[in-house]
């Protein structure tokens, strides 16, 4: 446990020191909420209509951003070799790598997620599930992105690769999130939709970093 933690302290390092933390992210999160509704029209109902899918889809853009740097960076100094030689097995590097990834990144948003749904129109009403949906889906993210950065690990075009590999496992988070939103925003049963949401993020979480270690080792080789 001492080892994951000091690893969990590095990456956090990293995330705010090179990494510049949630900023980024939530530049480009606000950015993407701003631009979305002037292309969608100016109606209120129109948008508050579309604020949760608005929200989601610039949750899952914003989560991309730092992706790539994510293994690259130890892999080409050769710190990555170094950890697989350390105390903690690669599987919980990726563990570390990943929750940093969400702390740094991903918990920020998921606590902007709601500013962003109310200034566009959303009802109050959703807030609390917003908080949870994204709180998880952004864990999802983090873990199938580290995936996708393990993957492309060595390539010379990496944030392409990573994009290719990641947003279609993107797209049944954003489908469960959104539409648990939109089910209790029109009253409908919502729970389906968050439990489905749950579960593939804990899938996400358990298998991502044994497939992430894979991934690893295959390229130090």
């Amino acid at each position: 446990m001492s080892a994951f933690l000091v690893l969990l302290r590095r990456e956090l390092a990293l995330a705010w020191g090179k990494g510049g933390g949630p900023l980024l992210a939530l530049a480009f999160y606000a950015c993407v909420v701003t631009l979305l509704p002037l292309a969608a029209g100016r109606a209120p109902e129109r948008l508050a209509a579309l604020a949760p899918g608005i929200a989601w889809l610039a949750l899952a853009l914003a989560a991309l951003l730092s992706l790539e740097r994510l293994f690259e960076r130890d892999f080409e100094d050769g710190a990555l070799d170094l950890l697989a030689l350390g105390p903690a097995p690669l599987e919980a590097v990726a563990v570390a790598k990943c929750l940093a990834h969400w702390l740094a990144a991903g918990a920020p948003l998921a606590l902007a997620a709601p500013v962003a749904a109310l200034a566009l129109g959303a009802s109050s009403a959703i807030i609390p599930l917003l908080i949870v949906c994204a709180l998880a889906g952004g864990l999802a993210f983090s873990f199938l992105g580290g995936l996708g950065a393990s993957l492309a690990l060595g390539s010379k075009r990496g944030g392409l690769l990573v994009a290719v590999i990641v947003l279609p496992l993107y797209v049944p988070p954003v489908i469960f999130g959104a539409g648990a939103l939109d089910a209790l925003a029109g009253g409908l049963p919502w729970t389906g939709g968050l439990l489905l949401l749950l579960a593939y993020s804990a899938a996400a979480v358990a298998l991502g970093p044994i497939a992430m270690a894979a991934a690893c080792r295959n390229a130090l080789d």
